[in-house]
């Protein structure tokens, strides 16, 4: 993981996408580099008041993937954001844009609904974000809601959600091998889909039934095709629900690796660090080792050595 400096940050915050992969590798980084924060946050509002408008609800999901995910660890972030979201909300707001609108909005009810900042901060930023609300309208002649269109559900709003608790990997691998087994899969039935007579599916062709025998030998071919047909829609809009939930799991997986990565990197430097400073410790003492006297090079004292004067010899008078 690469060191950080506030060129780097810019470099990154330059080359986030709207994409979950982009917000959560970013996040991943700034939580790593937490003892930055303050400049952390100073870089990226100072970023998101120069960001072009379509990247700014960008930007904002950034932080909101910090604030929540950086909970655990320690406060710091949470904090430091606190300290310029009611001028950065402002400022997100700032062009009228139903999608930053809709996308703001929701990041707010998740930060309300999860306890992310109290009441008083919730209601502060909102509003920072109703400063131009009535301006919107202010130069349109019809009402308002004849100019109302309803906003399909984008991707990237997914963002002000974070993922949730990774499954097992017993229970991943179960999941994609059950989708072995899909219906899309299932050749045999697809087979008798395909060899069905034209006459079920077409109603010119009931002209040419000319007796009740023969209507009679439809009826029963075009109820089996019906339920043949409605049996499987049912196990596909099963399957499409299977690979919804295994498309989750997955993120939701892929999301605890990178996390865990990136704790197994922050471990490795520390223990890095550890490692050079005990090689330091271990060339000191080898130098310093060096530097004693080699007692086998001293005097052989093995006859003892001479006594000492006793008292009285010292002060004695010759």
């Amino acid at each position: 993981m690469s060191g950080f400096t506030d060129a780097a940050l810019e470099k990154k915050l330059a080359e986030l996408n709207c994409s979950q992969q982009s917000i959560q590798t970013l996040s991943l980084w700034l939580i790593h580099h937490r003892k930055h924060h303050k400049t952390i946050v100073q870089v990226w509002y100072r970023e998101l008041l120069k960001a072009k408008p379509s990247r700014k609800l960008t930007m904002m999901y950034l932080a909101n993937d910090v604030i929540q995910n950086s909970k655990k660890k320690g406060p710091e972030f949470s904090r430091e954001f606190l300290s310029v979201l009611c001028k950065a909300f402002h400022n997100v707001t700032d062009v009228p844009d139903e999608k930053t609108q809709i996308g703001v909005k929701k990041i707010l009810k998740v930060w309300e609904d999860r306890n992310v900042y109290n009441n008083n901060d919730i209601e502060e930023f909102r509003k920072a974000t109703q400063h131009h609300t009535e301006q919107i309208w202010t130069t349109e002649i019809e009402p308002p809601v004849k100019k109302i269109k309803p906003i399909p559900e984008e991707k990237d709003q997914v963002h002000s959600l974070p993922p949730g608790d990774p499954p097992d990997p017993e229970e991943l691998i179960k999941a994609l091998q059950d989708l072995e087994n899909a219906a899309s899969s299932d050749a045999v039935v697809r087979e008798k889909i395909a060899n069905l007579p034209p006459e079920v599916s077409d109603v010119s062709l009931l002209e040419k039934l000319d007796d009740k025998e023969a209507a009679d030998k439809l009826s029963k071919q075009v109820d089996e095709a019906c339920s043949l047909l409605d049996d499987y829609n049912s196990r596909l809009q099963q399957e499409l629900e299977d690979r919804k939930q295994v498309a989750k799991m997955l993120n939701d997986y892929t999301y605890a690796q990178r996390n865990a990565l990136a704790l197994a990197e922050q471990k490795l430097e520390e223990y890095r660090e550890k490692l050079q400073k005990v090689t330091r410790v271990q060339n000191e003492l080898k130098s310093h080792l060096q530097n004693l006297p080699d007692l086998t090079l001293l005097p052989n004292v093995t006859g003892g050595l001479a006594p000492l004067p006793s008292a009285g010899d010292l002060f004695s008078h010759h």
